[in-house]
């Protein structure tokens, strides 16, 4: 039987820290307990599991990160996690103008027993890329999928992958010479874990098993690289499949975004 709690543990300890190589541009920065990362498509805000502040001593934390980016013109996000500490964290955050988006459930399997030749329906194949052409049409995909203009995703995984290409590897799944599924695995140095993010279909796509192939395919990476772990953030469409596969559930994570008013 999988020891949740410590699966937990191990994602606490190890995945709440600042990447090793930052992209050309972004910048980490420390403020109290909080990791602030700057010149991304939007600002990040992370901690550990206990802020250790309370009260007005806690809300003036969150009205600085606020105040930062607002002076910046830039949105930035605040990740939480459902066993984080103060439970009236989300509270405050609300009350300093913060959104929050759609919960995901945080998984993590085991990269050896996930790694699997990837099985594809006819006609489809998968490749790695490097090239910003292909990104831009992995871009172009997203947003296709999401009603939203995912453009930022071009610089994002061309900063990575010329910041520390040994760090990230893109997939593309293609049919006729369409992008019909990407996703991509971020290893993290120092650690036993390796995330996978992307994993988006066409929805003519979808149900034909490229998602599956395409974790198959990563895990089969990680593993090979020594990866113990392999951690997902799903959306509610994701998490049952990913669940099928072996993954286990460890807690929930929820974006709280703070947005400049418009026209600022």
């Amino acid at each position: 039987m999988t020891d949740i709690e410590s699966l937990l543990a191990a994602y606490d300890e190890q995945m709440r820290g600042a990447p090793p190589h930052p992209p050309a541009g972004v910048r980490y920065e420390q403020d109290g307990p909080l990791l602030r990362i700057t010149g991304q498509h939007r600002g990040f805000v992370s901690g550990p599991p206990d802020l250790t502040l309370r009260g007005a001593e806690l809300d003036r934390l969150i009205a600085r990160q606020r105040d930062h980016f607002a002076a910046r013109g830039e949105a930035v996000e605040w990740k939480t996690r459902a066993h984080d500490r103060p439970a009236d964290l989300p509270d405050r955050l609300r009350a300093a103008g913060f959104v929050p988006e759609e919960r995901e459930t945080v998984l993590i399997g085991l990269a050896g027993e996930l790694a699997a030749e990837p099985v594809l329906p006819a006609g489809v194949t998968v490749r790695q890329v490097t090239a910003r052409d292909d990104l831009r049409r992995i871009a172009a995909m997203q947003s296709a999928v999401w009603g939203q203009d995912w453009g930022w995703l071009v610089d994002d995984l061309a900063g990575r992958i010329a910041a520390a290409p040994e760090e990230v590897t893109v997939l593309v799944a293609e049919a006729g010479g369409e992008v019909v599924c990407a996703a991509w695995v971020v290893f993290r140095p120092g650690t036993a874990f390796a995330s996978l993010w992307g994993g988006s279909s066409l929805p003519a796509w979808r149900g034909r098993g490229i998602y599956r192939a395409l974790v198959a395919a990563r895990a089969r990476l990680a593993a090979a690289r020594g990866v113990r772990f392999l951690q997902v953030d799903a959306s509610d469409d994701s998490a049952p499949i990913l669940r099928r596969l072996g993954f286990h559930a460890v807690t929930t994570t929820t974006p709280y975004v703070w947005s400049p008013p418009a026209g600022t």
